[in-house]
Parts: C-alpha cells; sequence; structure tokens
C-alpha cells in the first residue's frame, strides 16, 4: 500500500518569519497564500529581488531589528519600539546612540555574561 505524500504548508506569517521579513511589507500574493516547504527552501537558496530588497533595506520585523541593534526583543518594548524598523532607522538609532540603547546593550551583554557562566558551571559539574 502506497502512502500518499501531501506537500507540507505553512501560512504567509510564518514563512515570513522563517525568511526574517516583515509580512506586511511583502508583496501581496505572497501575504494571501500559502507557502510550502520546497518553496519555502527554493525562497531561501534562490531568493527573489523582493526578498533581497525587504532583507537589505527593511522594514524589518522586531527580532531582525533588535538583532541588528544588540539587545533583545524585550529590549525593544522597553523602550516603547512596536514598529517595524527601516535599515536607515536602525542605523540612525545606533549613530544617535541614546541613553535606552546603551543601557539595553549593557543589559544583554550581562545576560550573554551570565548564560555563559552557567553553562560553563554545567558542564564542569557533568564532567565531575
Amino acid at each position: 500500500m502506497k502512502s500518499h505524500q501531501t506537500a507540507q504548508t505553512m501560512k504567509a506569517a510564518t514563512a515570513a518569519k522563517k525568511l526574517g521579513v516583515y509580512l506586511q511589507a511583502t508583496p501581496s500574493e505572497f501575504q494571501e497564500g500559502v507557502v510550502s516547504r520546497a518553496e519555502l527552501n527554493a525562497l531561501q537558496a534562490d531568493p527573489p529581488e523582493w526578498l533581497r530588497e525587504l532583507r537589505r533595506n527593511g522594514p524589518h520585523p522586531r527580532p531582525v531589528v533588535a538583532a541588528k541593534l544588540g539587545i533583545s526583543i524585550s529590549g525593544l518594548a522597553r523602550a516603547g519600539v512596536t514598529d517595524a524598523l527601516t535599515t536607515e532607522q536602525v542605523d540612525a538609532l545606533k549613530t544617535e546612540n541614546p541613553e535606552w540603547l546603551q543601557k539595553e546593550r549593557a543589559t544583554q551583554a550581562e545576560v550573554r555574561k551570565e548564560t555563559a557562566r552557567l553553562k560553563e558551571k554545567q558542564r564542569t559539574e557533568d564532567e565531575a
């Protein structure tokens, strides 16, 4: 008996998240459709111009903005940044380096340091 394999599909929002782009900035045909795993792989392997443009200039979703600024998504929320930002806006924030951004970067650095310390502690305990 042969099983009929159906293509795995996902909503456009999920595909946009996996591609690291802001859904509302994608073409309407992308937003309104579903994306198969094969289509997603093709978009990642050979991105069309609209996808390259979005990745280059934005607007970027909050996880991408946070990563570009070197802070957490929670840090963006604390600063009141709720909208998608373009690369130009992110670069302007980096240049201005407001106090909230300095504070959030310091917080993020402390979190990374603590995570590394705990990981090392766990590793040494596992070896003992």
